[in-house]
């Protein structure tokens, strides 16, 4: 009996009879049935353009934990989950259940999906591991054990989190914008689950890569104490447009809650317009004193945590060096640095011809000047010119872009690239 588990399909790649690549695993779609183990219905494939679809498990010719060969033409309509369907991943992986006959209480790591006597899939046994003895100080997990679906009784998940250890490893190692796809691609309450239990860090760089009422709703299921915590692992001006969302009376709470330094960016950057440069300026440019030289200035952009924008110029001012700054002496930009000596002065080296914006600045006039100077930041002063902080090209793209480009960004395929697989069923009607 061919045995794969479900834990160990994520992300295999998906070809077609004729070797072409057309996709990895998401996720396997299992029904429930009125007797037996329930029974694999499908795949959900992430396609190009990080499209999720259905490929029917009567398309699937060959199916292992090392690859899966599939037959037909893919349909690349958008994946629909029905009501009677679970996705083993996001659903399964990590529920509580009961063993019968006094075996306890366990929870599933793992799914193993087998052919039946009449050639279906279907689900054969699951990996599970029960609660670790010995005491609250006992070191190390509990037993596993084997069994088969007809062995265990779900417990009642109401007000219960389900452990979600796989999703959060695999959204640990893809990229933010991935990783905010696949989180929003999971029903409402797992979602919900999954970012809790995912580090302050890694689900504030999600969230920045999400729309707003999708990051509003996330930031709402937290507790006040959690959602300070990832405001502050945010970047002040991502951090700063949220807030602004949010209720005034939670906004305040959130803010009294976040660290001080954090905090006091924030409100600077909430005195500004949204759609002014103010508002959607980060208040953390790299700033140096004219007597500062190459090799210094090329050391603080080598700084790994820098976005590529933020870390393609240096400005220098007189002092103080933190926002709002002394008087604002110009620009130096990283190529300019590379063609000088590493003991040249870099206030010998400012842009002439770059003029900063002011705070007030429309987003129009920002978008213009970016594009006038060939550039992807620029520096914000106030009337004293003063550095207040920088703009760069993503957060004007960001404004440009309709609310809804991330989510009709795939949806622009042309879905006639791939035909439909025969007898697909799932997906819109």
């Amino acid at each position: 009996m061919n045995r794969v588990f479900v834990a160990r399909l994520a992300g295999c790649a998906v070809f077609d009879e004729n070797g072409d690549r057309v996709g990895r695993v998401s996720d396997v779609v299992v029904v429930r049935r009125s007797t037996g183990s329930p029974r694999v219905v499908g795949l959900v494939v992430e396609a190009r353009g990080r499209r999720r679809v259905f490929v029917p498990i009567a398309a699937v010719e060959t199916i292992s934990s090392g690859q899966i060969i599939v037959t037909g033409e893919l349909d690349l309509r958008r994946f629909e989950q029905r009501s009677e369907e679970l996705r083993v991943i996001a659903e399964l992986l990590g529920r509580r259940i009961d063993l019968e006959n006094g075996g306890g209480e366990a929870r599933i790591e793992d799914v193993a999906i087998s052919h039946d006597t009449v050639g279906d899939w279907t689900v054969s046994q699951l990996f599970v591991r029960r609660p670790k003895t010995g005491g609250p100080f006992s070191i190390g997990k509990g037993p596993t054990a084997f069994v088969g679906w007809e062995d265990v009784v779900e417990i009642d998940e109401a007000g219960t989190d389900q452990d979600a250890e796989h999703l959060v490893g695999t959204i640990t190692e893809l990229l933010a914008a991935d990783a905010a796809s696949v989180l929003l691609d999971l029903p409402e309450k797992r979602r919900e689950e999954v970012a809790r239990q995912l580090p302050n860090e890694r689900l504030a760089d999600v969230i920045e890569e999400m729309g707003e009422d999708d990051q509003v709703e996330l930031i709402s299921a937290l507790s006040d104490d959690r959602a300070a915590e990832v405001l502050d692992e945010m970047q002040p001006d991502d951090a700063a447009d949220l807030i602004a969302l949010l209720p005034d009376e939670r906004k305040e709470a959130l803010l009294d809650l976040m660290e001080p330094e954090e905090a006091e960016d924030v409100r600077a950057l909430l005195a500004y317009d949204f759609d002014t440069a103010g508002g959607l300026m980060s208040p953390e440019p790299i700033i140096v004193s004219a007597d500062a030289t190459v090799a210094e200035g090329l050391a603080l952009i080598r700084r790994h945590e820098l976005a590529p924008a933020m870390a393609s110029a240096v400005y220098v001012t007189l002092p103080p060096f933190e926002p709002p700054t002394g008087r604002f002496l110009g620009v130096v930009h990283f190529q300019r640095m590379l063609r000088y000596p590493p003991h040249e002065r870099l206030g010998a080296l400012v842009d002439p011809d770059l003029e900063p914006l002011r705070a007030d600045a429309s987003l129009a006039e920002v978008a213009r000047a970016l594009a006038t100077y060939n550039l992807v930041c620029l520096p914000v002063v106030e009337e004293n010119h003063r550095l207040v902080g920088v703009v760069t090209i993503d957060d004007v793209l960001d404004h440009l872009l309709p609310d809804d480009w991330r989510s009709t960004a795939s949806e622009s395929e042309e879905l006639s690239t791939v035909p439909s697989v025969e007898g697909a069923t799932n997906g819109p009607n």
